[in-house]
C-alpha cells in the first residue's frame, strides 16, 4: 500500500477553492458591470498615490502593456478612469480614477467581501484567523516559481 500524496491532495484543493473562488466573485462582479481582470485593473489604480503610468500597471500586474491598454480601454469607456497627460513629460499618459470609478471600487468591495463570505461561512471565526495565518505563512514564503 502506497502512502497517500497528501502535497498533490492540498495542490488540487488549492485549485479547486481558488476556482471556486473565482466563480463566487465573477457572479457578485457581474452585476456591477465590470469583469475579474478589470476589477484588479482598478484595485491597482487605486493602490497608487498618484496616477500610475501604464507601464506602472503593466508591471504592478505582471502582464505585457497590451493587456492594460484594453483593460484600460474598457474601463475608460465604462467612465471608471480616465487618461490624463503627466504634468513633467507630455509623452507620458496616466492613468486616474473618476468619481465613477471610486463608486465602482466600493460596489467591487462590497461583491468581493460577499463572495468570499460565501466561501468562508462553514469556518468559525478561529478556523478563519488559523486559515488566514496559513496563507499568510505560504505567501510569505520564496516564490519558486509555478508548480
Amino acid at each position: 500500500m502506497t502512502a497517500p500524496d497528501t502535497s498533490g491532495q492540498l495542490a488540487e484543493q488549492l485549485l479547486r477553492l481558488t476556482r471556486r473562488l473565482h466563480r463566487a466573485q465573477k457572479r457578485y462582479l457581474d452585476p456591477v458591470g465590470i469583469t475579474p481582470a478589470q476589477s484588479r485593473l482598478l484595485r491597482t489604480v487605486a493602490h497608487y498615490e498618484t496616477p500610475p503610468r501604464m507601464a506602472d500597471l503593466a508591471q504592478h500586474l505582471e502582464v505585457v502593456p497590451r493587456a492594460v491598454t484594453t483593460l484600460v480601454d474598457a474601463l475608460e469607456a465604462n467612465g471608471a478612469v480616465r487618461r490624463v497627460p503627466d504634468q513633467s513629460n507630455r509623452r507620458v499618459i496616466r492613468i486616474e480614477l473618476t468619481d465613477e470609478g471610486r463608486s465602482t471600487l466600493r460596489a467591487l468591495r462590497e461583491a468581493r467581501r460577499a463572495a468570499v463570505e460565501d466561501i468562508l461561512a462553514p469556518l468559525s471565526t478561529e478556523q478563519r484567523d488559523v486559515l488566514g495565518g496559513l496563507l499568510n505563512e505560504l505567501l510569505a514564503g520564496p516564490d519558486r516559481g509555478a508548480l
